[in-house]
């Protein structure tokens, strides 16, 4: 039976959800942010997000807000982690739960609504000063980011459907935030057989035009059904 919210003894926290969005422009890694429009943190960058409601589960409210406040929708969102300290928002006891997610930039075009007077993509390096815990809930999200780059293919959803290794060795360097080694990182993605050459080349370009290639899904989810690793 459901507590009578009359004579519930207990004080209920806030819940809230906050998303963290990554996508690639021009080859450079950055993150969403919105400037609040109302208090408190009144006109400073924060990450998408905001209250729970009642009739809701936590992934709606997530793609909610995310969709009210930045005009981002259909995106895929996966639970990064549970923020809870005492004191992370003035206004009351909040608890949050953050999402993060991989876009690419050309899709998904800004709107910014609700209580955001702005939105934009910004540079990971660096990041302006956050509202309430957001820079911790950013860098938890980017070392999980970096994480998993290395043991599943979700780098793929960053770039055009059709790319180069370059393309591709560079977002994985702008994602983990050091150079890698050219001969070895083409050596490595190569073998393992998940990317398809395609008979075209880059167009429009001052440089030698370089062989483009597609990520090949379908054979990735049946090598991993035989037990394949995806490592770099």
């Amino acid at each position: 039976m459901v507590p009578d919210p009359a004579t519930y003894p207990y004080a209920r926290p806030a819940l809230t959800v906050d998303c963290v969005l990554f996508g690639l422009d021009a080859e450079d890694l950055k993150v969403l942010l919105i400037r609040r429009k109302l208090p408190p943190f009144q006109d400073q960058w924060a990450l998408p997000g905001g209250f729970v409601r009642v009739a809701e589960t936590l992934d709606q409210a997530a793609l909610r807000e995310l969709r009210e406040e930045t005009g981002v929708e259909d995106v895929f969102l996966e639970q990064l982690y549970t923020f809870g300290e005492i004191d992370r928002d003035p206004r009351d006891r909040v608890v949050s739960v953050a999402y993060y997610a991989l876009i690419n930039l050309e899709d998904h075009p800004l709107e910014a609504g609700t209580d955001a007077s702005q939105a934009g993509w910004f540079p990971l390096d660096p990041v302006p000063a956050l509202a309430f815990d957001h820079r911790s809930i950013f860098t938890l999200a980017l070392g999980r980011l970096q994480g998993k780059l290395r043991y599943e293919p979700i780098g793929f959803e960053l770039l055009p459907a059709k790319f180069t290794l370059t393309q591709l060795q560079g977002l994985y360097e702008k994602v983990l935030g050091q150079p890698l080694d050219k001969r070895n990182f083409r050596k490595k993605i190569l073998k393992m057989n998940v990317l398809v050459p395609l008979a075209e080349k880059q167009q429009n370009v001052r440089h030698r035009a370089a062989q483009l290639y597609r990520f090949d899904e379908a054979r990735y989810q049946q090598l991993r059904e035989k037990g394949f690793s995806f490592e770099l």
